[in-house]
């Protein structure tokens, strides 16, 4: 059997990180959100003033722990530097270095299957309607004590999934074998389920204890 390394692709809020997160636990790999590197890039040029490209070059692991990373703020930045070239070059290396672990791997973002791990034996790529992911994303917006309406959220994430889709470089798309699923009417065991199903169709199971 080929080493497992399961690229996870989508927009925002259609959980596939939690997904992600689950998945390599229950595989017992390493996880890399690399949402979080956009986001640390476009947080620390916006409260430095030091040019996105530069943050990227010398970005480490540990700038992978602010707090401040999961704001919606930090997530709207890391859209927008997301479309820079050099920005996704810096980046690359960090996150290729990170998928060629001996043990495998499980990464989750935009450009997974497409540009980071073409080869992956497992690539899906996860979706949901924009209302309803708009509506998880509020949800949790309020959970953190953020005021806002849904309007403006549904507003935002249609604007990031412009930007997300039509930016030059790797823009958000499926890769043209990742498996397609839809979370819209899932909750996240049952997307875990199906997912697990798809994955052990392939040939992978986790090892026993």
């Amino acid at each position: 059997m080929s080493r497992l390394v399961i690229a996870v692709d989508g927009p925002s809020a259609s959980g596939k990180g939690t997904l992600a997160k689950r998945l390599a636990t229950h595989f017992g790999l390493p996880h890399l959100d690399t949402g979080l590197l956009y986001r640390a890039v476009g947080w620390r040029s916006l409260k430095t003033g030091e040019p996105p490209e530069q943050v990227a070059a010398r970005l480490g692991a540990a700038d992978l722990t602010e707090p401040a990373l999961r704001s919606d703020e930090a997530g709207q930045q890391a859209s927008r530097v997301g479309a820079i070239p050099e920005v996704r070059s810096n980046l690359l290396k960090f996150q290729k270095e990170f998928s060629s672990q001996p043990s495998g791997a499980v990464l989750d973002g935009r450009d997974i299957g497409t540009v980071i791990c073409p080869d992956a034996p497992v690539k899906l790529f996860v979706t949901a309607r924009t209302e309803v992911r708009a509506d998880r994303r509020y949800r949790e917006l309020r959970a953190q004590g953020v005021d806002t309406i849904k309007p403006r959220v549904l507003a935002e994430m249609a604007e990031r999934d412009r930007r997300d889709s039509e930016r030059a470089a790797a823009p958000l798309r499926a890769a043209p074998d990742a498996w397609l699923l839809d979370t819209s009417d899932m909750d996240a065991d049952a997307a875990v389920a199906a997912a697990l199903a798809f994955i052990e169709r392939k040939g992978f199971r986790a090892a026993g204890p």
